[in-house]
C-alpha cells in the first residue's frame, strides 16, 4: 500500500478495466494513483497522447494501451505512437489487451473464475483475443453468477456479459484473493516491463524509456 508521503503518479488508459490495472499496478508499487484520464477508447488515448506526454516533462506519467492488433509485437508501435517521450512518461503496451496480464496469474483467475487452471492458457501475451479467451473461460465456470455476469446471453450481440467488466474490476483490486501483479508478470513480459517503469517513477526518478 501506498505511504502517506508516497509519489502521485498521473494517468491516462483506454477504458475502465484499464483504470483498475493501473491503480493495482501503481499501489502495488507503493506510490500513490493520481487522476486517471481518457477511458474513450484507445483513438480518443492517442489523440491526446501528446498532450499527456506534454505534462510528463515534469511530473510521473503512466499512459497504458492495449496493442491489440495494429502492429506484430509493442515495439514499432510504441515508436510510431511515442518516439519522443518524455523524461516522466512511462508509455506501457499491453500485449494484446490488459487482460492478458490478469490471465497472467493463471492459479487466482482459475480460482475467480470457478474453472481449472488447466484451463488457464500458459502464455497469455500469444492469445489473438485475450478478453475473448476470458469470457470462454467464464462460460465453462461452476458458479452461475460468473456465467450469468460474464457471458453474453444467447442473441444478445454482445461479446460479454452485463457485468463483465465490474467482474473483471473487482479482480484486479482484490489484494487478498484477486491479481498477483508480480506473479502475472512472471508469465508476461509486457507486464514485467510496465512493472520496472512504474518502478522508477515511484523511486522518484525519471522513466528509463
Amino acid at each position: 500500500m501506498a505511504g502517506a508521503n508516497s509519489v502521485v503518479i498521473q494517468g491516462a488508459v483506454e477504458g475502465l478495466l484499464d483504470e483498475a490495472a493501473l491503480h493495482r499496478l501503481v499501489e502495488h508499487l507503493g506510490a500513490t494513483p493520481g487522476s486517471v484520464y481518457g477511458k474513450n477508447g484507445k483513438a480518443n488515448l492517442l489523440q491526446k497522447l501528446a498532450g499527456y506526454n506534454y505534462a510528463a516533462r515534469r511530473t510521473p506519467w503512466v499512459v497504458l494501451i492495449d496493442l491489440d492488433h495494429d502492429a506484430d509485437c509493442a515495439p514499432p508501435a510504441r515508436q510510431s505512437w511515442l518516439p519522443d517521450p518524455a523524461p516522466y512518461m512511462c508509455f506501457r503496451i499491453a500485449v494484446r489487451e490488459v487482460e492478458a496480464w490478469l490471465l497472467a496469474d493463471r492459479e487466482r483467475i482459475a480460482r475467480f473464475l470457478g474453472i481449472r487452471v488447466s484451463r488457464v492458457p500458459v502464455n497469455p501475451e500469444a492469445l489473438v483475443d485475450p478478453k475473448g479467451t476470458v469470457v470462454q473461460l467464464a462460460s465453462r465456470s461452476w458458479r452461475r453468477d460468473i456465467r450469468e455476469d460474464m457471458v453474453p446471453r444467447p442473441g444478445s450481440g454482445c461479446t460479454e456479459g452485463p457485468v463483465y467488466t465490474s467482474r473483471m474490476i473487482e479482480f484486479a483490486m482484490d489484494w487478498k484473493a484477486g491479481w498477483r501483479p508480480d506473479v502475472a508478470a512472471s508469465q508476461s513480459p509486457s507486464l514485467a516491463r510496465c512493472l520496472r517503469c512504474i518502478g522508477w517513477l515511484a523511486a522518484g526518478a525519471s522513466s528509463p524509456a
